[in-house]
């Protein structure tokens, strides 16, 4: 017994130490492996390109109220003094764009004047003085509170642009301009409050001596990743964080500049003091792309997302720039970043209009020259831009074979059509005006060669167990919500799990 215990053994041994197996019996298993691995190698150059077309895009948006803006209105303004001299050449006094350039302009001034009396030295001193982690807390409120202002705040400012210029023969369903107008004022100036607490509260980090709540609000980025990437996630979802990233990003790069110009002033513009601050404003830039770059690889790996959905997400928002600089259009450039991303300009330029005045002391000829000369350089890094993001966006456009749906009608055809549905796609009682209706008025996004653009990667198995009798099937994909095409994601929203 002894022997043949020890010939088993031996057996054994010889067989655990020279067996083999074949892998390529599953070879389909193990290629997507290995096709998950090269996803997540292709996920940071893909989504930094999105990235930064996005950021000019943002900056775009955000030059054309320093550059552009003005000059429209003072043009606007030119044209109601001028108008007794010249009369009336149509039955508009002002084109609807010039009354919402009008009003874009008055809402400046007026929150700029209001703006003057708030105190930043008093509140530097009076968050200075609150401890860390009531910091940390007020700085996760204002977070929350900065992307719920944001998702609102546009709406404000559409129904007032609609408001003031809705034709005068339609029945008033509204309550008027002026309340409008005022709840757009008390918008955007408490948005821009809500800025510079939130501004206040990164400079208290920068100059506290142990960099303890810099780290704990650096540390605050990579939470994010937990929030997100264990959550299912359709490629419609992906796109609406995208675009919160890239307002995200573009915000927390304006808030560095006026973190850097408050210190700046305080000691006097010596250059010797920005090195001091350069090693935390690097160090605060690469956690923000870090933490994208991890959060975007991992929701892209468990929702079986491929990397070539950021190269339709970034021909998305090229289609908004090419469709709003056409004559037809619907709507202006910035309104449209506004409602894609969320990035509402007026309050941040209006708290970095507020920084620099207060910042900066001008006094004399020179100093005056000084400002046309910044003034003209800013007009022309805004039309070198515009002309740059024109160009590549047009290259986006026809690369996704997108030029069709530039001459679609606009959106309102589709509005007035009967019983919307909430994804915006009007449902007739006839299938075939039904199907003709949504190939006419709602465009469709080119498809990737992975699955299609606008369903999850599961839904066709889910349809397949749920509706296992064919009869059911087709009753419950009529009622079934249909799809919505990225060119019809106009708002910001904050993501999270499609509940079906």
């Amino acid at each position: 017994c002894a022997t043949l215990f020890n010939l088993s053994l031996v057996r054994f041994i010889t067989t655990e130490l020279t067996r083999g197996y074949f892998l390529e019996h599953n070879e389909a298993k193990y290629t997507e492996r290995r096709e998950r691995v090269y996803t997540c190698l292709r996920i940071p150059k893909e989504l930094e390109k999105l990235m930064t077309f996005g950021f000019f895009l943002c900056l775009d948006a955000f030059l054309y109220v320093f550059t552009l803006l003005p000059l429209r209105v003072i043009l606007a303004l030119l044209r109601l003094l001028t108008l007794p001299c010249c009369g009336l050449s149509g039955s508009r006094v002002l084109q609807p764009a010039q009354v919402c350039d009008v009003l874009k302009g008055f809402i400046m001034v007026l929150c700029y004047s209001m703006m003057s009396y708030v105190d930043y030295s008093m509140m530097y001193h009076l968050i200075r003085g609150q401890s860390v982690i009531k910091l940390y807390i007020i700085y996760n409120m204002l977070e929350v509170a900065d992307r719920l202002f944001s998702s609102f705040g546009q709406d404000i400012l559409d129904a007032l642009y609609w408001t003031a210029t809705e034709p005068k023969e339609k029945k008033r369903a509204h309550i008027g301009v002026i309340p409008h107008f005022l709840m757009a004022v008390l918008y955007v100036f408490l948005h821009a409050i809500l800025i510079m607490v939130q501004a206040t509260t990164l400079n208290v980090a920068f100059n506290s001596h142990n960099k303890s709540l810099l780290t704990i609000m650096m540390s605050n980025n990579f939470v994010e990743i937990k929030g997100s990437v264990f959550k299912k996630f359709e490629k419609n979802n992906l796109f609406q964080m995208s675009n919160s990233d890239i307002k995200e990003r573009f915000t927390n790069y304006i808030l560095l500049l006026i973190v850097c110009l408050r210190n700046m002033e305080q000691f006097s513009w010596n250059p010797d003091h920005l090195w001091v601050l350069f090693p935390d404003v690097i160090m605060v830039i690469a956690s923000e792309v870090a933490v994208d770059i991890v959060k975007h690889a991992f929701i892209t790996k468990f929702n079986d997302i491929s990397a070539d959905v950021y190269g339709e997400y970034r021909a998305s928002l090229a289609f908004d720039l090419v469709s709003s600089r056409q004559k037809n259009a619907y709507t202006d450039y910035s309104d449209s970043v506004s409602r894609r991303m969320g990035f509402i300009p007026l309050p941040l330029a209006l708290l970095l209009i507020r920084v620099v005045t207060s910042s900066v002391k001008i006094q004399g000829s020179l100093s005056f020259m000084c400002v046309l000369l910044f003034y003209l350089g800013m007009i022309t890094l805004k039309v070198l831009n515009s002309i740059v993001l024109l160009g590549t966006s047009c290259v986006f456009v026809k690369e996704a074979n997108m030029e069709e749906k530039l001459f679609d009608p606009p959106p309102s055809a589709v509005s007035s059509q009967p019983t919307p549905d909430k994804g915006g796609i009007s449902l007739a009682s006839d299938s075939s005006q039904n199907i003709d209706m949504e190939e006419s008025s709602v465009p469709t996004f080119p498809k990737s060669d992975s699955d299609t653009f606008l369903t999850t990667p599961d839904e066709e198995d889910d349809d397949k167990i749920i509706n296992a009798d064919t009869g059911l099937e087709g009753d419950r994909l009529k009622h079934r919500t249909p799809k919505k095409d990225l060119l019809e994601i106009d708002r910001f929203t904050i993501c999270g799990n499609r509940i079906d």
